[in-house]
């Protein structure tokens, strides 16, 4: 640790420089919501701030997926009131190319993560979504929403029927509910991906397959022959196929722009 003597106007004050930090000079300003040293550790877990502008996004969705009701504190989650604004941001962000989402979830309130799922698919930029660890229950709609789909080969999707919390009042109209939320999840998979509506709930009704419950944990190599994902892969794998749909990727100027702007 290094320290220095402040400048006359600094009132003659000591000032400790951890090791790395860099020393603005007396008259430099501080950028405006840029954090400091321990901001940036606590923020992003890193040392240093990423330099440049890269054209590419990556947003990660962790934990369990938080809706309408706050989950206690000691569980990692994803709020989707945070989510939404970032690919919002993205989709009108001049410097972004396509978006990189990287899951490791074991899914959660299944309306939010509809949410999720419906707004990625809706970009007009390349998306790629990768699956590491597990992308469970809800998590499989946001898994194939993307462009692109790409699991790791050691990862696993569990594909279950829907559960409810909660109050449930024993009448035919709450099975029919959730009859039909469940249909919303199978038409979503079943559209942006490769897998029949048929193969879908095979697997989401199995028995047998899971410990006191009914459904099945599918693998990297499974998912992929099911037409669930695309491919078996990691984040180079997932760089590569978002850098390549970039790049064939029409560029609009304004002479090609529509009348109105960028069609959304």
């Amino acid at each position: 640790m290094e320290i220095t003597e402040a400048s006359k106007a600094g009132g003659g004050r000591n000032e400790e420089i951890l090791p790395g930090e860099i020393k603005p000079a007396v008259n430099e300003p501080v950028p405006p919501g840029m954090p400091g040293p321990v901001g940036v550790l606590k923020e992003l877990g890193q040392t240093a701030v990423p330099t440049g502008e890269p054209d590419i996004f990556c947003m990660t969705i962790i934990g369990q997926i938080e809706g309408h009701f706050v989950l206690p504190p000691h569980n990692k989650t994803t709020k989707y009131e945070h989510i939404i604004p970032q690919l919002v941001a993205a989709e009108q962000s001049k410097t972004i190319k396509g978006l990189l989402i990287i899951l490791n979830t074991v899914g959660g309130d299944v309306e939010a993560g509809l949410a999720i799922a419906e707004m990625i698919a809706s970009l007009s930029k390349p998306t790629v979504t990768v699956v590491i660890g597990g992308g469970h229950s809800i998590g499989v709609p946001i898994a194939v929403s993307s462009t692109y789909s790409i699991i790791a080969e050691s990862a696993t999707m569990t594909i279950h029927p829907i559960r409810m919390n909660g109050l449930v009042i024993g009448v035919p109209q709450t099975f029919e509910y959730m009859e039909r939320m469940q249909e919303r999840m199978v038409k979503f998979v079943t559209s942006h991906s490769r897998i029949t509506e048929v193969q879908f709930k095979d697997l989401m009704f199995k028995t047998g397959e899971l410990n006191r419950d009914i459904g099945t944990a599918v693998g990297g190599q499974d998912a992929v022959r099911y037409g669930l994902m695309d491919e078996v892969g990691g984040i180079g794998a997932a760089l590569a196929h978002l850098n390549r749909m970039i790049a064939a990727a029409p560029t609009l100027t304004n002479e090609t722009l529509p009348q109105g702007g960028l069609p959304q």
